[in-house]
């Protein structure tokens, strides 16, 4: 199932599992944020995991960086990144949200990082359920 934002598209992988895409050249805004949580919390009730899938180049604004990720239910985000500046973009995520304590991984999508990136999730989701 697939569904659409202002921003980004969300795909639907499994019961507990959504990739998403953000648009090209987009710049995250708190609102934003807010559009994609609100939707993530029709479609997942429960524990569920992100599979983040960097395959455009876009920003976060520095609010967005402070609310991202902040969803109750959410027990597990990976991230797959195509580039080095987008690699570069996460690392400086986590370091901002240190304290928050993710669970997170970052995956290569140049070495199969998405099918990577897939399977850890429902490994970390089958844990926590």
């Amino acid at each position: 199932m697939k569904h659409k934002l202002s921003f980004c598209s969300i795909n639907i992988l499994s019961d507990s599992i959504a990739e998403v895409i953000i648009n090209k050249h987009i710049v995250i805004s708190m609102e934003m944020v807010e559009e994609l949580h609100q939707l993530i919390s029709k479609l997942f009730v429960y524990n569920f995991g992100i599979l983040i899938n960097k395959i455009n180049p876009y920003r976060y604004s520095f609010e967005a960086k402070l609310s991202i990720g902040s969803h109750a239910n959410l027990k597990a985000i990976a991230i797959v990144n195509y580039t080095n500046k987008g690699e570069s973009v996460t690392q400086d995520i986590i370091q901002v949200r240190i304290v928050d304590d993710w669970n997170l991984k970052s995956f290569s999508g140049l070495e199969l990082g998405w099918q990577e990136g897939f399977e850890w999730l429902e490994k970390e989701l089958s844990a926590t359920n």
